[in-house]
């Protein structure tokens, strides 16, 4: 489960703002991956049939997807992203491409 509480509408709205500001270059605004090698959010044997301890870790610490030329920075090259900013993008990207 992601953090201790649930998750609130502007968690959700703080979400979303960091998604559009900072992965949606990449991962683009459907989730299907904008750039070649970027995961397709809504396959679903894409990243999000992933448990959520392994995405957050990928998340901030940056990821190389195997067979890509371009690896994922980490915390998608905004370095001020805090530990809840992650956690409240990866709700988001759950919450819109998830099943």
């Amino acid at each position: 489960m992601l953090g201790a509480g649930a998750a609130t509408a502007a968690d959700a709205q703080h979400g979303q703002k960091i998604y559009d500001q900072t992965c949606v270059a990449c991962h683009g605004a459907d989730g299907r991956g904008a750039l070649p090698g970027a995961p397709d959010f809504t396959s679903k044997s894409g990243p999000l049939a992933k448990d959520d301890a392994l995405l957050l870790r990928h998340i901030t610490d940056g990821f190389q997807s195997p067979g890509s030329m371009m690896a994922m920075p980490p915390k998608g090259g905004n370095s001020d992203l805090t530990e809840e900013d992650v956690i409240d993008v990866l709700r988001y990207i759950r919450g819109k491409y998830g099943s």
